[in-house]
């Protein structure tokens, strides 16, 4: 972090260290005797930042620049909001989000399923689904995204459907991007020609939320999603295999009534 350096009227021992230990590029209120109405002046700035329906049971209060949120909202979804508006106030310098999400408490296996539901459609109609293949794990409300995505665009959106569904509790964002190169899309688009082509799995692309998903990095073939049978399963590899360019294929595909398999057990 760059380091600015000031020259001080006077030498006061708590304005130094204040700075020191916060980064804060100025005085410290406390030292020149304005500490409490600046903080003040912050807190109600920030609070103003809040002046949504959605927000009406969240409070601020600032102290040397810190902003800490406290109070309830419904969706995950404003907790990320009020963090972000609050971020913008003047004399803010970092949040300390302890916003709780009280929205109704869902199940984890069925807000798991409710949400790769979601998942599986987000982006129908862009041409990526096929090359997204987002996981999506669920513990005591707190959800972990992760898998792949084809795009920055098709990452923020997952995030975002998710971040808006009830019993959401928190989001924790481990989705890899795939590498952009123009190499790699060539591959992407002959690698679903190759196993959307052929005759026995084109049965595979009638349902945009069910198909065999691509991903591709750097040469490298990941299969994903599932298969009514291990024979489409060994098919689909080489289809994949047997394009021009491709360095390699991991077959993550799940047979349908089968145990799943992860990328780590492979």
């Amino acid at each position: 972090m760059k380091t600015t350096r000031y020259i001080f009227a006077a030498a006061s021992v708590a304005a130094a260290l204040t700075i020191g230990v916060f980064g804060v590029p100025q005085i410290s209120y406390a030292a020149t005797g304005a500490g409490i109405g600046a903080g003040q002046d912050a807190s109600s700035d920030a609070q103003t930042k809040l002046k949504k329906s959605q927000f009406k049971d969240v409070k601020v209060t600032v102290d040397n620049g810190i902003a800490t949120l406290t109070g309830n909202v419904s969706l995950y979804e404003y907790k990320k909001d009020a963090g972000n508006r609050v971020r913008k106030a003047k004399g803010v310098t970092a949040v300390r989000n302890e916003i709780e999400v009280a929205g109704p408490n869902v199940p984890d296996n069925d807000l798991r399923a409710k949400l790769m539901e979601k998942l599986a459609y987000d982006r129908v109609g862009y041409g990526t689904t096929t090359f997204n293949a987002i996981t999506v794990n669920v513990q005591n409300g707190l959800v972990t995204l992760g898998g792949h995505a084809y795009s920055d665009v098709d990452k923020d959106s997952a995030v975002a459907l998710v971040s808006t569904y009830p019993g959401v509790k928190d989001v924790s964002d481990e989705i890899e991007v795939d590498p952009t190169s123009i190499m790699d899309d060539q591959t992407r688009l002959a690698v679903a020609r190759a196993i959307y082509g052929y005759p026995a799995l084109n049965k595979y692309a009638i349902d945009p939320a069910k198909p065999i998903r691509i991903s591709v990095q750097n040469g490298h073939v990941s299969l994903y999603g599932v298969v009514d049978s291990k024979a489409d399963k060994d098919l689909a590899n080489i289809r994949a295999n047997g394009v021009p360019g491709v360095f390699s294929v991991k077959n993550y595909l799940q047979v349908a009534g089968q145990p799943a398999e992860t990328e780590k057990a492979q």
